[in-house]
């Protein structure tokens, strides 16, 4: 039986994704593969035959080349070129069945089918003791061909989905030295009879560590020196701060960047890791390296001393102590989504929003999901933050009218969130003003730890200083004076959201009326009403108290306010 090349190459340099496929051939657990996730990018191809270095080419090039070298016959397929003998032309052409197709099938089904017979055929000559002969079989963007439909029977794709399965379940692809490569972007977009086949070897393959970012800026820094010449002593500080980016991306702009002669610096990083990550995403994501911390949030002390030990933790890299991700709950307005950019930034690490990933084509927003999640185990560490919860996360029993997506959609977020795996490295922020509308399983302990609630200014003196602070931001100084005048007249349980406002209005008539700050805060506040009446206010604020894990995140005020 043919290995696959383990050896030759050094195993050791291989990434772990080709030992994991190694060790399931070689074991006979396995002789399909269906490879997804960053099957598009280019790759690290290590030079044949034990020789130092690498070069930069697709994924079928680290298959011909690293995997299979010792297959005498290698086929595969796609949309777009048909099926093609990349090795062993002289075998295949000895095929008798060969003469009955003159030009090699390019739609789907005949060239699925013409593998099926050619793989057969190989297995004939072992059994009746004729020279016998290794095959693999390379099937490209299967998702394209083998795409995961709906409703009443699909003869064409339900046929090739069928003896593609067969490959995998017959049990003897490993016996007769044969393999079979499916490649997909996205496993929910394909086929499920491929996709959910308990014999075939799921394996992902993730988008490039930063130790592999640091070897593919060696290979292009001889063709890009101007581009990185700033970090021609240390690759690897780009390479870090650029994690989550294909190689593609990366490739394009230090290419773009050469080209204009422009030279990167490290203020360029993070622009270009939003940029690029964003991209790569297809939009399904928003990337925030925020640029304010903990000191930025106006009260909460005890809150903060509770985020600020978990923040030391992490440093510590002691993430047995870390929650796997917390809940933010309050009123409108009250700066949730200010709290978790501010944690981010203390922490020193990026933020992730989800966008719309909701699509009208069935299967569509499950895949979109699959790639954000592909893409969240490529950053390192980051904070995934979910605004509104109430409503993106889904229901776990799904309404007749989105053909069961929301429930699919609480169930791969549901299972992505209590991934041990993940603690100390994807932390989840959720936040709600109604967080008795999520879900009761998603906020358990495994997923969401703590709940912190966060209320409006409880007091005259407390909205005083949350608005003087904003005011601050703008150069409106009050003084003392001032501010014991403005105070008696303040709103009660002022949120930040509706201080804000009333500094941005304030700052306005500066400039419109040239009126000093005092008096036009005052002006602002004549007729003021506020954006949330104080009945939804108190209702939000008792949802919020009810879900905190830490009595001391509930103050005294709100106890006695809420009785």
């Amino acid at each position: 039986m043919a290995a696959m090349n383990g050896s030759e190459s050094g195993q050791s340099e291989l990434p772990a994704w080709a030992k994991e496929v190694i060790a399931l051939y070689e074991s006979g657990a396995a002789g399909e593969f269906l490879l997804h996730g960053n099957v598009g990018d280019r790759m690290l191809v290590p030079e044949p035959d034990g020789r130092a270095g690498a070069r930069l080419g697709r994924l079928i090039d680290f298959l011909m080349e690293v995997m299979l070298p010792q297959f005498d016959v290698v086929l595969s397929y796609d949309l777009g070129k048909g099926l093609r003998v990349e090795r062993g032309k002289e075998i295949f052409n000895a095929w008798p069945t060969r003469k009955e197709l003159p030009d090699l099938p390019r739609t789907p089904l005949p060239a699925i089918r013409a593998i099926d017979r050619f793989l057969h055929y190989l297995r004939n000559l072992r059994a009746v003791g004729a020279d016998s002969y290794t095959a693999a079989v390379i099937l490209r963007d299967a998702d394209l061909y083998l795409p995961e439909l709906p409703g009443a029977l699909h003869q064409d794709l339900d046929s090739m989905a069928s003896l593609v399965r067969s490959w995998a379940t017959d049990h003897v692809l490993p016996l007769h030295g044969q393999a079979v490569f499916v490649l997909a972007r996205r496993l929910n977009s394909l086929h499920r009879l491929v996709a959910l086949n308990p014999r075939v070897g799921e394996v992902e393959i993730p988008l490039p560590s930063p130790a592999e970012l640091r070897a593919v800026l060696e290979i292009l820094s001889d063709d890009c020196p101007a581009a990185l010449a700033g970090f021609r002593d240390d690759l690897g500080r780009p390479a870090r701060r650029l994690s989550g980016t294909s190689v593609a991306a990366l490739e394009a702009m230090l290419r773009l960047n050469e080209h204009a002669g422009r030279t990167l610096s490290g203020a360029d990083l993070s622009d270009l890791r939003k940029t690029l990550v964003e991209r790569d995403a297809e939009d399904l994501i928003e990337f925030i390296e925020p640029d304010r911390t903990l000191d930025d949030v106006i009260g909460l002390d005890d809150v903060k001393t509770r985020l600020r030990q978990d923040i030391e933790l992490w440093r510590k890299d002691d993430v047995a102590a870390l929650p796997m991700g917390y809940l933010l709950c309050g009123p409108v307005g009250t700066g949730k989504t200010f709290m978790a950019e501010c944690l981010a930034g203390e922490a020193g690490i990026p933020v992730v929003t989800l966008r719309n990933f909701r699509d009208r084509w069935v299967g569509s927003t499950e895949a979109n999901l699959e790639k954000i999640f592909h893409l969240l185990h490529s950053l390192g560490r980051c904070i995934v933050f979910i605004d509104e919860a109430d409503q993106a996360l889904g229901r776990r029993a799904a309404g007749s009218g989105d053909s069961g997506v929301s429930s699919r959609v609480y169930s791969m977020i549901a299972a992505e969130m209590s991934d041990t795996r993940n603690r100390g490295k994807i932390l989840w922020v959720l936040a709600s003003s109604r967080p008795d509308l999520i879900e009761v399983d998603l906020k358990r302990p495994g997923r969401i730890d703590v709940k912190i609630p966060i209320f409006p200014a409880l007091d005259p003196t407390e909205a005083m200083d949350l608005l003087a602070a904003l005011c601050r931001r703008r150069g409106l100084e009050l003084d003392a004076e001032a501010r014991k005048d403005l105070q008696p007249v303040l709103p009660e349980l002022l949120t930040p959201g509706a201080a804000e406002a009333l500094a941005v209005a304030a700052y306005r008539l500066t400039r419109t009326s040239s009126l000093p700050p005092p008096l036009a805060i005052a002006e602002c506040l004549k007729g003021y009403r506020p954006p949330v009446s104080r009945k939804v206010l108190l209702a939000q604020m008792r949802l919020a108290a009810e879900e905190a894990t830490d009595a001391g995140f509930v103050p005294d005020a709100v106890r006695e306010m809420l009785e």
